[in-house]
């Protein structure tokens, strides 16, 4: 394996034997044939390598083989198929407080465990103060972790797990843990581990976790790995599937498997130069051409053709079709170069082609990478329209104040409704809809981030300590 590869993954595969009855499992264990079981294939023909430095998220539904996959890789559950090469020192996230000792202290927990998963008595000793203050439980550290609150517990796994400064980290869900600002504490700390140099693989159901924190995005369904690509794509696809009704859920996973066939998988080093490669039918998010790298000559609102969403994913319809989605400006007008700090209206048109209760309609601002940025909702959550006849449309507005400082955005469009069966779902969604873009002030380039807050004057300076005052603006 070559010393750029952190992890290779080569046709890996795991099968469990599932038995109806607890006593069929013994009667297998005497038998020479397989009758008193079944087969049940958790993971199937995984191929992946991921790149020192690299984060990779993976993200799937409940049951579709993450955690299995995650437990080959860090060698606590063993292959049926295939093979795993691990190239580096691996620190895991599975299952926070595995292998602590009820009976023993918080301080013995921490050697214990940090022994557990490779380090030294010395290294342990050198690490112990930064283990202890991240967890911050205080006093409670020398008191045996079963009178331990489940934060506390959670607190104390997550600081020895999180301390070891491995070469490779794994984690399984353990960022939705703890209060606020422990999962802040997490990310700060994942992000400082991302930043040296650490590999890290990441599985959540959060798609602004995947999004913010990797470099590339791995969906599983059932076993399977659907596709590899860029996070943003990725969770696209991984929400599409999720939201398709079972009758038309295996049509969506070939149309994926199909994207997967025609990408080039972009990995980190290439993502440097902004090379996307467009997706079959996708665009693979791709930012259309003079997208924020020139600045506006001039403020004024307008509407190029050629600024549009290449990576727009339309859900499956159910009894619901949005259209025509656009901003106007308030005469009006349709424009997708906005002038920074005036009042825009977001439309866009439902027609139903089914009878729904409690109907209600949304939309989602997003930036280039996919973080969600600003949304909307016409109703309060547990309200909607009580009821809309099947051949009615609808004509959707959110006016909104373009706060945005300068660049490009993706916009999201939904509507919500509950079914004549009862089912509430997703009667329509778009994600990416269309893009727009927030025009440079050439003359100020000193803001950053995603909103303009600024108020005039933005920044006063004020000279001290020299014997004279003096302010400058």
């Amino acid at each position: 394996m070559s010393s750029e590869v952190a992890i290779r993954l080569a046709g890996v595969g795991k099968v469990f034997r599932v038995y109806a009855q607890p006593h069929h499992r013994l009667l297998q264990g005497v038998s020479r044939n397989s009758r008193w079981g079944k087969e049940f294939r958790a993971v199937s023909g995984v191929n992946l390598e991921v790149r020192r430095g690299e984060t990779v998220g993976i993200i799937g539904r409940n049951g579709s083989g993450k955690s299995t996959l995650l437990q080959m890789i860090c060698g606590t559950l063993r292959c049926s198929e295939g093979e795993v090469e691990i190239n580096g020192r691996i620190a895991a996230l599975l299952e926070l407080g595995a292998g602590f000792n009820p009976e023993f202290t918080g301080r013995e927990n921490v050697y214990l465990n940090a022994s557990l998963m490779g380090m030294s008595r010395r290294e342990i000793d050198e690490k112990y103060a930064s283990i202890v203050a991240f967890a911050d439980i205080g006093g409670h550290i020398d008191q045996p972790v079963k009178t331990y609150s489940s934060g506390m517990y959670i607190r104390l796994a997550f600081a020895v797990a999180i301390n070891t400064t491995p070469d490779i980290l794994v984690v399984d869900e353990a960022l939705s843990v703890g209060d606020e600002a422990f999962q802040r504490k997490c990310f700060s700390r994942i992000e400082e581990l991302k930043s040296g140099g650490c590999t890290i693989l990441f599985v959540s159901h959060s798609a602004s976790s995947i999004v913010e924190l990797c470099d590339r995005a791995v969906l599983l369904d059932a076993g399977e790995m659907l596709l590899v690509s860029d996070p943003k794509t990725t969770v696209a696809m991984y929400q599409r599937l999720i939201y398709s009704p079972p009758e038309k859920r295996e049509e969506v996973r070939a149309l994926i498997r199909g994207m997967a066939s025609t990408q080039m998988v972009l990995h980190k080093g290439a993502s440097d130069s902004n090379d996307f490669v467009p997706l079959s039918g996708a665009g693979g998010g791709r930012l259309s051409p003079d997208v924020t790298t020139t600045p506006a000559r001039e403020l004024v609102e307008r509407f190029e053709p050629g600024l549009r969403s290449e990576s727009m994913v339309s859900y499956v319809s159910r009894g619901a079709l949005i259209s025509n989605v656009r901003i106007e400006n308030l005469a009006g007008e349709r424009v997708n170069i906005l002038k920074p700090g005036e009042s825009y209206v977001y439309r866009y048109d439902v027609a139903f082609s089914e009878d729904a209760s409690h109907v209600h309609f949304g939309m989602m601002i997003k930036s280039t990478t996919g973080v969600d940025i600003f949304g909307m909702s016409s109703h309060a959550e547990g309200e909607g329209i009580d009821h809309v006849s099947a051949g009615e449309r609808y004509q959707v507005s959110f006016r909104f104040k373009s706060w945005f400082l300068p660049g490009s955005y993706f916009t999201n469009a939904g509507c919500n409704g509950v079914l004549s069966d009862g089912e509430a779902v997703f009667m329509h969604r778009i994600m990416d809809a269309m893009q727009f873009r927030i025009q440079d002030r050439a003359t100020d380039r000193r803001k950053a981030g995603f909103y303009d807050l600024a108020e005039e004057p933005a920044c006063s300076l004020v000279v001290v300590g020299s014997g004279s005052q003096a302010v400058l603006s």
